[in-house]
């Protein structure tokens, strides 16, 4: 395990690295006028279901809309990644470099209430792992053994348009159909 001063250091090259990704994530979920890429459910008969705004189904999408992205990002900088096994385990995704230096981070989003809040975002339970450094429950690798933690926090606006969540589009449709989040930061 590297010592403090190379702790911080690795923690900062990965925090930039992450950071010069933002970029490849946002046109993974955004299109250039910022809707959501993501118009809703197809069906093998090629109809268009539209997608409700409820978070856990906008969350889910964003992270199988995200997963290739992060994929390019580990292997274009050298990083090994481990999945949580488990729904409910930290984190999302841990990181491991070639000296076997581990970084966590989780995906979270959440939606704006207004020009200045947003909703919240769960960032754990604070029990278990975050009071016992050394436990193994719910956690892919104990909370010490980390160099550093991240979260690649999602931010974006409900659109403020009606959708009729009833409505079944076809895909010569598609350009029509509204996202039903956009502004994505």
């Amino acid at each position: 395990m590297a010592n403090l001063e190379e702790r911080q250091k690795l923690k900062h090259k990965f925090r930039n690295q992450l950071i010069k990704a933002v970029d490849l994530f946002n046109a993974a979920v955004s299109t250039g006028e910022g809707d959501w890429v993501v118009k809703g459910f197809i069906d093998i008969a090629k109809n268009i279901y539209t997608i409700s705004v409820d978070t856990k189904v906008i969350s889910k999408i964003m992270e199988l809309l995200l997963f290739p992205k992060i994929c390019q990002f580990a292997q274009e900088n050298g990083y090994k990644m481990v999945l949580c096994k488990e729904q409910n385990f930290y984190p999302d995704i841990s990181f491991i470099d070639n000296k076997d230096n581990k970084f966590a981070v989780d995906l979270k989003s959440t939606y704006r209430k207004n020009g200045k809040e947003v909703n919240g975002m769960t960032l754990g339970a604070f029990t278990g792992y975050f009071r016992d450094r050394k436990s193994k429950k719910n956690i892919t690798f104990p909370y010490n053994e980390y160099v550093g933690h991240f979260v690649l926090g999602v931010i974006y606006s409900r659109t403020d348009k009606n959708i009729d969540e009833r409505k079944i589009y076809k895909i010569d449709d598609l350009q029509n159909i509204t996202s039903v989040i956009k502004g994505f930061i």
